[in-house]
């Protein structure tokens, strides 16, 4: 198959060009940049210039490909809400080059988005509305257009998706470390955070485009719930500097913007998704990851 995939250069979609490319398939990766372009290029993919500023641009490299695979997302949090409203606007746009030709759209979506402080979050779980979660803004475009006709899939990343390279959650929880001197949680830490290796989370959108199974949402988690307080004192070890746990004003001056992040409770289960398409994650876990990777 010959499969579209925007985001082609990011931590996620570099990951799924490369498992795309290994199973056999040909793969059309989107680039801003010249830079974007050439890696594409030496990873064995074709090249489509684009960016997500303009729709047009992007829905013209759903011609003749068989599949669309989006990971593109501006993670700029000072313009969040706009990200997302945009994000809205672009499914649309595929969805409208799709219409009509039975050709999967495979959206990417958050755990996270459906925080239901504690308790399990499962695929059947419908997101609130955008207006409480602007990044719901995702998931209702990708229903809209599935209404319209469009085969459209949802995939659901954790917290974390770990693994070399990364710029997540989890490098900013690392930065707090350092630049605070001690590596903190909030009240017991008890909360969780699913997690999810990339590569493993690449196989979850090639099985997708394989198989296009009636079951429309997936969760790519390979650990369901993983105790902040863990996390944070792995993050401790790794850096050589206290663990310890922040309250209050203390919590909000050690977290600032990111502390709704670190107090997040998401438990997360990926039951069905393994069921339908036979997922099976293979690589490390996150705290492992966190001491054989580079992220100290």
């Amino acid at each position: 198959m010959r499969v579209f995939v925007t985001g082609a250069t990011g931590f996620v979609g570099s990951a799924v060009v490369a498992e795309l490319l290994q199973a056999g398939h040909e793969v059309l990766g989107l680039a801003r940049t010249d830079e974007a372009a050439t890696a594409l290029q030496q990873a064995g993919a074709a090249v489509h210039r684009g960016n997500l500023q303009d729709p047009d641009s992007i829905a013209a490299g759903v011609a003749n490909v068989d599949a669309v695979i989006h990971t593109a997302f501006n993670h700029d949090f000072s313009r969040y809400a706009a990200s997302c409203e945009e994000d809205r606007q672009l499914i649309h746009r595929l969805g409208a080059a799709l219409a009509g030709t039975n050709r999967p759209l495979i959206v990417t979506s958050g755990i996270g988005v459906l925080n239901k402080s504690g308790q399990l979050i499962t695929e059947q779980d419908v997101t609130p509305p955008a207006s409480v979660m602007p990044r719901a803004a995702t998931e209702e475009a990708a229903r809209a257009i599935a209404a319209q006709g469009v085969r459209t899939y949802i995939v659901r990343l954790p917290h974390t998706v770990h693994g070399r390279g990364d710029h997540g959650f989890v490098p900013i929880l690392v930065g707090l470390a350092k630049e605070k001197g001690a590596s903190a949680w909030i009240g017991e830490g008890q909360n969780v955070w699913p997690a999810v290796h990339r590569l493993d989370a690449a196989v979850v959108y090639r099985l997708i485009v394989e198989q296009q199974p009636e079951k429309t949402v997936f969760h790519a988690v390979q650990e369901g719930g993983i105790p902040f307080r863990q996390i944070a004192t792995t993050i401790g070890q790794g850096l050589s500097v206290p663990a310890v746990t922040k309250n209050g004003v203390e919590a909000e001056q050690y977290f600032g913007w990111f502390k709704h992040f670190a107090a997040m409770d998401c438990p997360a289960s990926s039951e069905q998704t393994r069921q339908v398409l036979g997922w099976e994650p293979r690589e490390t876990g996150l705290l492992k990851d966190l001491v054989s990777s580079d992220y100290f």
